[in-house]
């Protein structure tokens, strides 16, 4: 029998996130398994990063999944992307649990203790998110919602990123009251220790935060 996977999907076509969200997730694999494998969507945008990209990539997830070789030992899927971009359909169609990133989130933030601050990556980004905040009912919880102003492909300039990120953190915490920061980026992975160190709250990984989740569940359900 074939070893079960946990699929983490980038639906960007930026190879280099997608090697970030592995390294990020990589101390969650657990020797009993799932394997843990992160995938890239070769036939989506460089980065999704207005609504146009998110209405748009559904389709083209749904046509990986139905052409994935190993679909059949795949136990669960988490999108990494902080959009949760083809989230409902994927849940209708495959019958394996689905779990989206920012989702896993904002419930991680509020288990933390909130209320919680979002950086986001760029302007139009923030109403994406607080519709997304108040259909899950959270906007209670929400100190604020604030953009670097950085794209998805230049999150990789270190200097510029980290930068402007501890910025927007210090203002969430600061001057909005967070008490527990989530980065809105699947980019941001390789950020979160140095931000958590310099900001002295709790700082979210939104990919992290679902490939825990969904650790949890799979083993859970296979409990006696």
């Amino acid at each position: 029998m074939s070893e079960p996977l946990l699929l983490v999907l980038n639906p960007n076509s930026t190879r280099a996130v997608t090697d970030h969200i592995a390294t990020a997730v990589a101390p969650l694999q657990h020797p009993e398994g799932p394997r843990i494998v992160c995938e890239t969507l070769v036939s989506g945008p460089p980065g999704i990063e207005t609504q146009a990209h998110v209405d748009g990539i559904t389709e083209k997830m749904l046509d990986w999944w139905k052409h994935h070789p190993q679909r059949q030992q795949a136990a669960g899927l988490v999108i990494a992307c902080f959009s949760d971009p083809g989230l409902h359909a994927m849940r209708e169609e495959l019958s394996i649990p689905v779990i989206g990133c920012a989702e896993a989130a904002y419930h991680t933030a509020a288990a933390l203790g909130g209320p919680f601050g979002v950086i986001s990556i760029l302007s139009r980004s923030v109403p994406r998110h607080l519709r997304q905040i108040r259909l899950l009912g959270m906007e209670h919880l929400l100190a604020a919602d604030l953009p670097i102003e950085v794209s998805v492909v230049d999150l990789g300039d270190e200097a510029l990123t980290f930068g402007r990120m501890q910025s927007v953190g210090e203002c969430l915490v600061r001057q909005h009251g967070a008490r527990v920061v989530v980065m809105g980026c699947a980019g941001m992975a390789r950020y979160r220790r140095r931000l958590e160190d310099t900001l002295g709250v709790p700082v979210v990984d939104p990919t992290q935060a679902g490939v825990a989740m969904m650790m949890g569940r799979l083993r859970i359900a296979a409990l006696p």
